[in-house]
């Protein structure tokens, strides 16, 4: 069994190791004519040729390459209109005689179609029809029978892969990018979220005058629920911060609230963030610096929120 599956591995990695000899004239021009596609990129195959082509659309679409999967035999019975005459085509075919394929090849030719023929056969019909053709020939497949196909669907997939992540740079596709279109993982969370999104305002920021006393001051910040108040003059403009970390090392030092105001406690020039910024960039800078919360301000340091660690980490971003 062991070597049975070892020797499954030795084919495929030698059949992957002569993709590095393909890189060449033929697969830039396929880059070339995917860069310039004005609508969607069409991938259409048979049997297992079909399941490996499903990825390869699914990872084109996922990279900001507008794509979708058509099976060919659907498409000779009406699902061709589907294909619109901005569009390109990648058929995916083995042999390059798969016959439900064939039958589709004259449509799409008439219609002006650029085509690309992912192909073990060069000299196929579906390789004559086609504006390139991009070899997944193998010495032999993984299967002993030489039947099932396996080093070539792994092949087709690399290869898809390797198209889909060129033409990725290609077009200067950033990770900001990748993030609208996974809005619901983690990625996207991190991507997409704004400190805005997720701070709490007007009503809820604990806020307080630099002439209010400390008892006030415990007050709201225990009402409030943020574990600090910040400290500001009457235009709201950010004077200074006071958690309750400080409140229990001030009663270290004094045993009497009496008397104290804020300006007398308050810390002075506190971390703040923009509203503009990613969450994920708050939550980095409260790492930073082993604090909970920040203060968001204005570029006028007027205060227009508070964002908390548990809002973030509640929102997914990690």
């Amino acid at each position: 069994m062991k070597n049975a599956a070892r020797r499954v591995l030795d084919i495929e990695i030698s059949a992957l190791q002569s993709l590095y000899d393909r890189i060449d004239n033929s697969f830039f021009h396929a880059v070339t004519l995917l860069a310039a596609v004005k609508g969607s990129v069409v991938i259409t195959g048979m049997g297992k040729s079909g399941l490996v082509g499903r990825k390869i659309s699914a990872t084109l679409a996922s990279t900001g390459t507008p794509s979708f999967f058509l099976h060919p035999a659907e498409a000779s019975h009406g699902d061709l209109g589907m294909v619109r005459k901005d569009d390109l085509v990648i058929a995916i075919s083995n042999s390059g005689e798969t016959e439900e394929l064939i039958k589709i090849l004259p449509v799409l030719k008439r219609m002006g179609i650029p085509l690309i023929a992912v192909t073990g056969k060069k000299d196929s019909t579906l390789a004559r029809y086609s504006d390139e053709v991009l070899d997944i020939s193998v010495e032999k497949e993984a299967c002993p029978l030489n039947l099932a196909p396996t080093a070539s669907t792994t092949m087709t997939l690399v290869l898809g892969d390797m198209l889909a992540i060129t033409l990725l740079e290609e077009k200067g596709f950033k990770a900001e990018d990748f993030a609208l279109y996974h809005p619901g993982g983690s990625l996207g969370k991190k991507l997409l979220l704004t400190v805005g999104d997720l701070m709490a305002s007007g009503e809820a920021v604990p806020k307080v005058r630099p002439d209010t006393s400390l008892k006030e001051a415990i007050y709201e910040i225990s009402s409030k629920g943020r574990g600090m108040t910040a400290v500001a003059d009457a235009s709201d403009t950010l004077l200074g911060i006071f958690t309750d970390g400080d409140f229990k090392r001030f009663l270290q030092k004094h045993d009497s609230l009496n008397g104290i105001l804020m300006k007398d406690v308050m810390i002075r020039n506190p971390k703040t963030v923009s509203s503009q910024k990613l969450a994920a960039y708050a939550l980095k800078r409260m790492e930073d610096y082993n604090i909970t919360s920040l203060v968001v301000v204005d570029d006028n340091q007027m205060i227009e929120g508070i964002i908390h660690i548990h809002d973030i980490l509640k929102a997914g971003v990690l």
